[in-house]
């Protein structure tokens, strides 16, 4: 296989990623006439959306959290934006700030280099080819931008007899809807909004559904979590927690009896400290308590069709559907960062308020858990110091 070498290519920003994230800073830095190139590998923007969601999945905030910068949802548009109107949204972004990102290239290094005092990146161009021949592009910046999101690299646990489970076995990136599931018994594993969202969507399509929750988790309404990020504004976080605490206590009563266990810390600690979002219940609740989906423990491991329990208890399953989350291949390509993330690819806690700014002109948006809303101040952070760093 030989290696071709493309001519190199001299840019003032580069961003990696062309997801929400990646898509708001391309605008903000056109908006400030700032030159720009957006590497993406995938075939398309917002992939995740496009090719690896299901089909009933609503952002989980009203969408006043959820717009990107410089541009609102359109007023027609529900308070909880569908996976289709989102995309619509994300089209007209695109073409409104001009963004023309270059797909099919996938970064396989970035080092800042001190002689030049610039960003090589070298990126593997995908593309279609007719040879054998294996094309690297090197472009050149003064900025380099980290946009490629929290949800990056599907990830599945290795757990003992998974290699021989007989029955299915897919990511939530591979679920589309429960149609081919009816009558069947499937496990839902993981039990954020993913998985609470997916075991909802199988039991309404007459799947048979069970959901192996580990770990304890808040459940809130939709109205506890709005009202939630309105109090933030003007309240400490610890009395926002302790208030939607109370909330939910009333609301859902006790959890336990239904094998759902409450954190000791409050929602939005749990999402600051931990990365861990409460789940926004869609209907997941009310088929819980009616017994339409059952809550099993942690899994142990896997035995032909049988699943085994951390109770030691088993029971056969036909599919598994891993809501597990992701993981991100960031520090593989991204060399000498020590300062702005961590070894899974996030902002630095440390960092915080300014998660968004490294050193000698990194940054990174959209990689701190705070969702589109926290992308997007990213974004806007990220273009303004590069404008002002032109500018000395």
């Amino acid at each position: 296989m030989e290696i071709n070498m493309a001519p190199k290519e001299q840019h003032v920003v580069i961003v990696v990623g062309a997801g929400p994230s990646g898509l708001a800073t391309a605008a903000c830095l056109n908006n400030l006439s700032i030159p720009n190139i957006v590497l993406e590998r995938e075939d398309c923007f917002a992939s995740l959306w496009k090719k690896y969601s299901y089909d009933r999945l609503h952002l989980h905030l009203a969408k006043q959290f959820c717009e990107l910068p410089l541009k609102q949802f359109p007023t027609t548009y529900p308070t909880y934006v569908s996976r289709n109107q989102f995309l619509n949204y994300l089209d007209d972004y695109v073409s409104h700030f001009n963004i023309r990102p270059l797909y099919q290239r996938s970064v396989e290094s970035a080092e800042y280099d001190e002689a030049s005092k610039s960003w090589t990146v070298k990126a593997r161009n995908l593309g279609p080819s007719n040879s054998d021949e294996i094309v690297i592009e090197e472009y050149f910046s003064k900025f380099l931008v980290v946009a490629t999101g929290e949800t990056t690299d599907a990830f599945v646990p290795q757990i003992e007899g998974l290699d021989t489970y007989v029955g299915d076995v897919v990511h939530t990136t591979q679920y589309k809807n429960g149609k081919f599931y009816e009558n069947k018994n499937v496990l839902v594993v993981g039990s954020g909004n993913s998985g609470m969202e997916v075991a909802f969507d199988l039991s309404n399509y007459g799947a048979k559904t069970s959901i192996a929750v580990r770990s304890p988790l808040h459940v809130l309404s939709r109205e506890m979590a709005y009202m939630g990020l309105v109090l933030l504004k003007y309240f400490p976080l610890n009395l926002v927690d302790s208030m939607l605490v109370i909330l939910s206590n009333l609301w859902y009563g006790d959890l336990s009896k239904y094998g759902i266990k409450r954190p000791g810390e409050g929602p939005f600690t749990m999402k600051v400290k931990y990365g861990k979002y409460p789940v926004i219940d869609v209907g997941t609740y009310q088929k819980i308590k009616s017994g339409a989906i059952q809550v099993l423990p942690a899994v142990a491991s896997f035995r032909g069709n049988d699943v085994v329990f951390e109770d030691g208890k088993s029971h056969p399953f036909d599919a598994i559907i891993f809501a597990t989350g992701f993981k991100r291949s960031t520090k593989k390509w991204l060399k000498g960062d020590d300062y702005l993330l961590t070894d899974d690819g996030l902002a630095k806690p440390t960092t915080f308020p300014n998660n968004w700014k490294g050193t000698k002109g990194l940054y990174c948006a959209g990689l701190a858990r705070r969702g589109l809303y926290g992308a997007a101040m990213d974004a806007q952070n990220i273009a303004n110091d590069i404008k002002q760093a032109l500018q000395m």
